[in-house]
């Protein structure tokens, strides 16, 4: 109660007092009149003061909503290489990587990675990229780790850089360029067109810096975007998911980098070339869990599985063990296997049989959404061929079957996952 209210509430009491014959003593009154204004005085000074409300005569119907807080931004994946494989280098040698970007924002994160052995960086810059010669479009901007221009690692662990002012849009290609000497991670295929290394220091260059072409993905494991909170994927697979079509494939031309492109959100590629999901699990914690912001996971392995001297029901294990690993992470989408026509080990016949029982297991799978891309992959006559110009080799897709498993991933992402 306010301190006007309650002297209000002395003033009547007196009133009444009067009414019931206590008014003829006039001494009394003054002297009961005297003590409670002097405790409501002291009330007063002890209690604080209680803010008038306010009367708020507007219309609602002509009252402009006030539009939500915008969201904070966050570091997400807009670029991402498993990099299984590692390279030794002759003395102090300059990367320079281009790559592409799935994602938008103010600021860029690079995360590196060494190789079977201990790696120096001396220096490294980011810059957007130019023509295919590897000169660059804008000025070379430097990288810093913990504010100094380089560092030193061991083998097969990853450094991340501090944030770096760099806006990019979606789609941007840019250009790292770091000197590095020892070992560093790469990529088991030639994907990364108009890329180059040199013996030297050139990371600074701006115009073509020469040297040699270099299309494996080398050194940059991760580069984050930091940018309003959204959907962000990746794609665990093997050499279809990794994008291998000859030996000078190109990534943007994979099928998670045309799902990238046709959602206008990140899908950032975890393939390498080879994997199963022994070695999936085994990487599992490096090359997927480590990502920041990730929100949905897209599985497409097990046909370098087949035949391999494992039953049905332990391959089955195998993917339950790597489900249970990413779906604290992320939301499970899970692709169907492509037709194989062939098989470079293993019997055949074996691989065939198992192909189709694996496939009609991931089919009745509740715990993550199928994508079944056998289904579009296929001629209607044979599960295990590849409709006419679909694939290179009869296990790879070509370009267009790449175009087709993009386009179905794209479908059921939109009719199931909300985008």
């Amino acid at each position: 109660m306010a301190w006007s209210d309650r002297l209000l509430g002395v003033m009547g009491t007196l009133g009444l007092l009067a009414a019931c014959g206590l008014g003829g003593d006039t001494s009394r009154t003054e002297s009961l009149a005297t003590s409670l204004s002097s405790r409501t005085a002291q009330d007063a000074a002890q209690a604080p003061l209680e803010p008038t409300p306010v009367l708020d005569l507007r219309d609602d119907r002509h009252t402009t909503p006030r539009p939500p807080p915008a969201a904070k931004p966050t570091f997400q994946p807009g670029f991402h290489q498993a990099l299984r494989g590692s390279i030794s280098t002759d003395g102090l040698t300059t990367f320079r990587l281009r790559l592409r970007l799935g994602r938008a924002g103010d600021r860029v994160r690079i995360t590196f990675r060494a190789g079977d052995g201990g790696l120096t960086l001396q220096r490294a810059t980011i810059a957007q990229a130019g023509d295919d010669s590897g000169a660059l479009a804008s000025t070379p901007v430097p990288i810093a780790f913990h504010g100094t221009a380089g560092f030193s690692t061991e083998a097969r662990t990853l450094v991340t850089s501090d944030p770096v002012a760099f806006p990019v849009t979606l789609s941007d290609e840019v250009i790292i360029s770091f000197e590095a000497q020892g070992n560093v991670a790469a990529s088991i295929i030639d994907a990364f067109p108009g890329s180059f290394s040199r013996a030297g220091a050139f990371a600074m260059t701006q115009g073509p810096m020469g040297g040699a072409p270099w299309e494996k993905a080398v050194g940059v494991a991760t580069v984050d975007v930091e940018g309003p909170p959204g959907r962000a994927f990746v794609a665990i697979g093997d050499s279809i998911t990794e994008g291998y079509m000859s030996s000078h494939s190109d990534t943007r031309k994979a099928w998670p980098s045309l799902v990238e492109q046709q959602l206008g959100i990140p899908v950032v590629n975890s393939g390498v070339s080879g994997e199963g999901f022994w070695d999936a699990q085994l990487n599992l914690q490096q090359e997927v869990l480590s990502l920041e912001g990730v929100t949905d996971c897209i599985v497409l392995l097990g046909t370098n599985d087949l035949s391999s001297g494992l039953s049905v029901g332990e391959l089955e294990d195998r993917m339950t063990r790597l489900l249970d690993s990413l779906e604290p992470f992320c939301r499970l989408w899970v692709g169907t296997l492509l037709p194989k026509e062939k098989t470079h080990y293993g019997d055949y016949g074996q691989v065939k049989a198992q192909r189709h029982a694996l496939n009609a297991w991931i089919r009745q799978l509740t715990r993550a959404t199928v994508i079944d891309l056998e289904a579009v992959m296929r001629q209607p006559s044979n599960p295990d061929l590849f409709l006419p110009g679909l694939s290179v080799d009869g296990i790879h897709p070509s370009e267009q079957g790449h175009q087709v498993m993009a386009a179905e991933v794209v479908r059921v992402l939109r009719a199931k996952g909300g985008l």
